[in-house]
């Protein structure tokens, strides 16, 4: 009989091994963290502590909410230089991350250049002052 609080692989259709797989996640994500905090000290030395889009200022009390942001999107690129890193606050780091997911979005719909409103912008016929000469001629 089957244990039905543990699910089964999709493909396989083998009961999954829920421990395993917790202890699988916590490993990632405790080498998640130890790898941040490796950039992020080097990043808060090499830089001032000011959000790099909205110009906001951080000290110690609210350091916390200034994060690191990969310029090209890849966590695993992590010069010494610190040349790939920018210093975000929360709110623009996440800005950041939307705009880039709208763009793979737009990609993906085969709309390039110009953002979503560019596959449905028609070019403007109407000339409003197009006969604006002859209409100052006729109040002479």
């Amino acid at each position: 009989m089957t244990d039905p609080t543990n699910p089964r692989h999709a493909l396989t259709g083998k009961q999954i091994d829920l421990g395993k797989l917790d202890q699988v996640v916590a490993t990632a994500r405790q080498a998640r963290d130890e790898r941040a905090l490796g950039y992020r000290d080097q990043a808060l030395k090499l830089y001032p502590w000011v959000c790099g889009r909205c110009g906001r200022h951080f000290g110690n009390e609210n350091l916390r909410e200034l994060t690191v942001h990969h310029k090209d999107m890849n966590h695993d690129n992590n010069p010494a230089d610190g040349s790939n890193w920018e210093l975000l606050c929360l709110y623009c780091h996440d800005n950041e991350h939307q705009r880039y997911e709208e763009h793979l979005a737009a990609m993906a719909a085969g709309r390039t250049g110009g953002g979503p409103a560019a596959a449905t912008t028609k070019t403007a016929t109407h000339k409003p002052f197009g006969d604006l000469a002859s209409l100052l001629k006729r109040s002479d």
